[in-house]
C-alpha cells in the first residue's frame, strides 16, 4: 500500500522510555513558565518600603507576578522539613504529582463541569488537600513550622522586592508595567 502525498500521523508514544521523555519535557517547559529566578533576586530591585500601604501594595503585586515561584519556595521548604519522616515524604511526593499535573504542567485553565476554575482556587484546594494528607501522618509540628517559615520568606521577599520594574506582556504584544496593566489577568481574577 502506498501513501504518497499523505501526511504521516505522529508516532504514538508506546514505550515507557518515550513516555518518560515526554513527561520530562513537559516538566521542563511547565516549570519554565514561572518568572525567572534571577528576576526575583536582583539586588538593585530590593528596597525597604516607605509606608505600610506601599508594603501592602508590593505584597499584592509581587504575589500576582511571582505566584508560581512563591508556591515552589513554600513547597520546597515543606519538602525539606519532611526528609526525616519517610511516610510523610511518600504522601508529599504523591501530592506533588497532583501539583505537577493540576497546576505546574497544565496548558490551560482547569475546567470542571464546563466552568473554568481560577488559579487561586486550584492553589487553595491543592494546598488544603496536601496539608490535610500530611496532618494525617502525624507531622503537625513540622508542617506548621515549615509553612510558617515559607510564608515568612515569601512575605519578606514580596515586601522588599520593588514592583516598578515588573512588566507583563499585553494582549497587543506591548510590554506593560504590572501596576498599569489593569486589564491583565493578575488584577481581574476573582
Amino acid at each position: 500500500m502506498t501513501t504518497y502525498g499523505t501526511i504521516p500521523a505522529g508516532t504514538p508514544v508506546s514505550s515507557n522510555l518515550g513516555y518518560i521523555s515526554f513527561a520530562t519535557e513537559r516538566i521542563r517547559s511547565g516549570l519554565g513558565t514561572g518568572r525567572p529566578w534571577k528576576e526575583m533576586v536582583q539586588l538593585r530591585s530590593l528596597s525597604v518600603p516607605a509606608s505600610f500601604a506601599e508594603a501592602f501594595q508590593r505584597i499584592k503585586t509581587n504575589a500576582a507576578y511571582f505566584r508560581m515561584n512563591y508556591v515552589i519556595i513554600i513547597l520546597f521548604i515543606l519538602f525539606l522539613s519532611l526528609l526525616w519522616h519517610p511516610i510523610s515524604l511518600i504522601v508529599f511526593v504523591a501530592a506533588m504529582a497532583a501539583w505537577l499535573f493540576l497546576y505546574f504542567l497544565r496548558d490551560g485553565p482547569v475546567v470542571i463541569l464546563g466552568r473554568s476554575i481560577d488559579d487561586r482556587w486550584v492553589i487553595s484546594v491543592l494546598a488544603v488537600v496536601t496539608i490535610v494528607l500530611l496532618f494525617l501522618t502525624d507531622v503537625t509540628v513540622n508542617i506548621l513550622v515549615s509553612l510558617l517559615i515559607g510564608v515568612v520568606v515569601v512575605l519578606a521577599h514580596s515586601v522588599v522586592r520593588i514592583t516598578e520594574d515588573l512588566f507583563v506582556d499585553g494582549e497587543d504584544g506591548a510590554r506593560l508595567r504590572l501596576r498599569d496593566a489593569a486589564s491583565s489577568s493578575f488584577s481581574t481574577q476573582q
